[in-house]
């Protein structure tokens, strides 16, 4: 086997999850990240995040220790500019929801933002921002209603942060759908055009795409036709791993960044021939799934790669068979299932 890294020219990375969290990198980024970089695979840091220009975060993650120029960062409020300049004339009025980095990127696409329905936008951009109120929301609320183009940067409902989950752009998006019965356009993950312009910029061949959630990264990775890596370090568990619809289902899964450059501590999905020699196997009994699996007394009680190597038999399983529970067969097996939560789950479908 070789290392994933080995097998793409450019890896495009979420970071609210798989790079941080909560302002802090996350263990073993750095490192595995300067190591994919030398086997050939360029980090090209691809957020759905509208808070933030590129210059500034790329300064967070050279402070982080996490190498980036500004042309390694894309954010969804330049996609979503690019969006607008396509359909807009150029000087267009845009009203903004969102932080001044949505505000400069409309400004460099050549429009004009706003904040106020009264300035007669043409359309309204919404992105994230800790600081949007009620007022804003009315104001958008107002100019959508009017009938005016609506473009968001994302619809995350939810951010991850080192106090937990909480409300991100698509919660605010969810706010002005009630009140308007409109839907947005969306630029950014798990849309496409966040994806195709980082693969334009990074010249890439053979893009992998490195995420912790299923619900965007993974399924903007699905949408777009290219290869992926769930990471275990933010939203996404392995019990919405089982329980993934085929939109949502990831090529590779590890617990973190690591699984760029350890081809031991990473697992492939889809193909599971590779596992044969794996100490699992995943049966089907009326009820649902079983893992079954005994470790030689040798053998440490934590491997990560084994476990990994489970996680992906039973994932393969249930997406192909449908699962109602998944349940262990021996002591080695409940402890591997206690590790990812899935004793007695309910999967997808069932």
């Amino acid at each position: 086997m070789t290392a994933l890294a080995d097998s793409y020219d450019a890896l495009l990375l979420d970071l609210d999850g798989t790079v941080y969290l909560g302002g802090q990198v996350i263990p073993h980024v750095v490192e595995a990240l300067i190591e994919a970089a030398q086997r050939g695979a360029r980090p090209m840091f691809v957020t759905n995040n509208a808070s933030r220009p590129p210059a500034e975060v790329a300064a967070v993650l050279n402070g982080m220790g996490v190498a980036a120029a500004d042309s390694d960062v894309l954010t969804s409020p330049e996609a979503a500019a690019s969006m607008l300049a396509q359909t807009h004339p150029a000087g267009s009025k845009v009203l903004i929801v969102g932080a001044k980095a949505l505000s400069d990127a409309v400004a460099d696409a050549g429009l004009a933002p706003v904040r106020l329905a009264t300035d007669q936008p043409v359309a309204v951009v919404q992105g994230h921002s800790p600081d949007t109120g009620w007022r804003d929301l009315a104001e958008a609320c107002i100019a959508i209603r009017s009938g005016v183009d609506w473009v968001a940067s994302n619809t995350d409902v939810t951010l991850p942060t080192d106090r937990g989950l909480l409300p991100g752009n698509g919660a605010m998006v969810e706010a002005l759908k009630a009140a308007t019965g409109r839907t947005p356009r969306v630029a950014g993950k798990p849309n496409r055009p966040l994806l195709d312009e980082a693969v334009r910029r990074a010249g890439s061949k053979r893009p992998l795409v490195v995420g912790d959630r299923l619900d965007t990264d993974i399924e903007a990775a699905v949408l777009a036709g290219l290869p992926s890596l769930l990471v275990l370090t933010g939203v996404s568990t392995a019990i919405d791993l089982l329980e993934a619809p085929s939109s949502r289902r990831p090529t590779h899964v590890s617990f973190d960044m690591r699984g760029l450059i350890d081809e031991d501590l990473v697992a492939e999905i889809h193909d599971t021939t590779g596992l044969s020699a794996s100490p699992w196997s995943v049966e089907s009994d009326g009820d649902g799934l079983v893992l079954v699996g005994e470790l030689a007394e040798s053998d440490d009680a934590r491997d990560d790669g084994r476990d990994l190597r489970a996680l992906a038999l039973l994932a393969a399983k249930a997406w192909s068979d449908g699962v109602n529970k998944v349940r262990a067969q021996g002591a080695a097996a409940t402890t591997v299932l206690a590790r990812f939560g899935l004793t007695q789950t309910r999967a997808h479908g069932s």
